[in-house]
């Protein structure tokens, strides 16, 4: 399956097997990030955490426990 990363634009190759292929094409409204992008928005948001200005706004006491 090719897949088109919604932040670089750069276009990959998905096995058909996988349950990330198998997502997107059942449901249309999910997005494709490449492991590049991934792991960069990843290292800035803990960066972000790292100053203390940034606020976690969590919407359930369930979710609030797994952090």
């Amino acid at each position: 399956m090719r897949v088109k990363c919604v932040i670089c634009d750069n276009v990959g190759q998905l096995p058909d097997d996988l349950p990330l292929a198998k997502t997107l094409r059942n449901r249309p409204i999910h997005t494709y990030m490449c492991q590049e992008c991934n792991n960069r928005i990843a290292e800035k948001t803990i960066a972000r955490i790292a100053t203390g200005n940034f606020i976690f706004y969590r919407s359930s006491q369930s979710i609030e426990k797994d952090f």
